[in-house]
This record gives C-alpha cells, sequence and structure tokens, in this order.
C-alpha cells in the first residue's frame, strides 16, 4: 500500500470517509503535507499511525474536514432570513419548525440559528439539529468557547446577552446552548432524515466533486417538506435546482416544490 489510490482505499475502511468525493489534487496536497509535517516515511506509516485513533488520527480528521467558521456569516443573507424567510416559514408551518443545520463545523451556524429565531418564536420551542462529520468539531461545539474574530458579526444585543467572556475568548450561554443537539453524519453516506422544513449547509459543498455535490444537493431536496427552504453558502450554487425540485428565491435560498 503505497499509493494515494491504496490510502484513499484505507482511510475509506477505517473512517467510512470517501475522498473520492474531494478534490482530488486539493485534497492529496493538504494530506501529503500532514504526512511530511509529522515527519513519517509515506502513506503505509501514516496509515498504521491513523488506525491507533490518538492524536494524529484527531488532527487528520480535523484537517481533512476544514473546519472554518464563524456566526452570522455573511450578514446580508441572515438579515434577509431574519426579516423575509423565517416569518414566511413560520406562516406557512407554524412555531414548531424542523431544522437542520448540516455540517455544522464548531457550532457557530446552529448557534446562530438559536438566536435569530428567538427573535420571532419562543425559545423553549427553538429545536435545531446539528451535524458534522468530525466528532472533535462536535466537542468543540457542544463546549461553545470562541475567539472574538468568530463572534464579530453577532448583533451586539445578542453578544452582550448570550456570551461570557473568558480570558481572550468568549462563552456562549448554555440558554442557547440547550436547544441544538448535536450528533455525527456523512453527508456522502449516512441516512439523511425527512419532513424538515429549514436545512442551512453553507460553505462546505465547495470542497466535493460536482458529482457528489450533485448527490448532496438532491438528498437535500428530498429531506425537506414541500415548501422547506435550503439555504447555502455564498460560495456556491446549485447547476439543476429545478431538475431536484427547487425553487430559487434568492441567490442563497431554495425553496422545495409542492
Amino acid at each position: 500500500m503505497n499509493t494515494y489510490e491504496d490510502f484513499k482505499k484505507e482511510i475509506l475502511a477505517l473512517t467510512k470517509i470517501d475522498l473520492n468525493a474531494y478534490k482530488e489534487q486539493q485534497m492529496k496536497r493538504r494530506i501529503d503535507s500532514l504526512v511530511k509535517k509529522n515527519n513519517f516515511k509515506g502513506y503505509p506509516d501514516y496509515t498504521d499511525a491513523l488506525k491507533k485513533k490518538g492524536e494524529v488520527f484527531d488532527e487528520f480528521i480535523n484537517y481533512i474536514t476544514i473546519n472554518v467558521s464563524e456566526f452570522y456569516r455573511n450578514p446580508d443573507q441572515w438579515k434577509l432570513m431574519d426579516e423575509q424567510f423565517l416569518p414566511d416559514l413560520i406562516n406557512r408551518f407554524g412555531k414548531n419548525l424542523k431544522v437542520w443545520s448540516a455540517a455544522c463545523s464548531t457550532g457557530d451556524e446552529p448557534y446562530s440559528l438559536v438566536m435569530a429565531f428567538s427573535k420571532h418564536i419562543p425559545m423553549n420551542q427553538i429545536r435545531i439539529n446539528a451535524t458534522d462529520l468530525d466528532k472533535t468539531v462536535i466537542a468543540k461545539a457542544k463546549v461553545g468557547l470562541y475567539d472574538a474574530k468568530s463572534i464579530a458579526g453577532v448583533p451586539a444585543d445578542l453578544k452582550k446577552k448570550y456570551f461570557t467572556p473568558v480570558g481572550p475568548s468568549f462563552q456562549i450561554s448554555d440558554e442557547i446552548k440547550k436547544h441544538v443537539t448535536f450528533r455525527e453524519h456523512n453527508l456522502l453516506k449516512d441516512k439523511y432524515d425527512t419532513n424538515y422544513d429549514f436545512i442551512i449547509c453553507r460553505n462546505v459543498l465547495i470542497y466535493f466533486t460536482e458529482d457528489a455535490k450533485a448527490e448532496v444537493f438532491k438528498k437535500f431536496s428530498d429531506s425537506l417538506k414541500p415548501g422547506g427552504l435550503l439555504f447555502i453558502g455564498s460560495t456556491e450554487q446549485i447547476m439543476k435546482y429545478k431538475e431536484i425540485g427547487l425553487k430559487r428565491e434568492n441567490s442563497f435560498y431554495y425553496r422545495k416544490e409542492g
């Protein structure tokens, strides 16, 4: 087992992560840099270390899942959600909305959703399902400790209400955390739940191949109720949205037909 192709097969068996779904050149470069950084002679030695499920394994998972996240990322889109799409969803489906934050990284996004929803829905009715491939970032999300850059986009009133300074960092309150349920989920391999009113998955699929993107967008569409919304990232677009039963409401919001 010396080639990158062999390495990908080992990783699939070890983690259920299919590296074929990622852009080859970009992902191989990231992995090769990890191998070099840790002074392994090649893929076989590196794979042996990964199988021990220690720090090297955790670093690998964290590194390839590319966690770049912040609260209220692209504020204009969150403003549109607040003023237009959340009132619309509540009008259509009521206040007990079924919401999924997919590929949620360190929790910035689902916690942002709780705060955004709290302006429209009583806090005790807010429930966010949040998933990610990486158990390391899920652990970080559950702790809820963020640096100043991560929370820069949070509206001042919400920042004051829901964050407590801890040294140079900021701890999000339990009042927000208790409304988010985190679990591991692989967008390419695992089963998707259904009957969602709102799905948010942003700035993750840009790292996938076109075929993998198309597959995930189709699954998101199948997971939405008729009239439900999908919110994607500013770096993404759904090329054939009509073919998978979606209607484009805005550059980043798509509604399930029906």
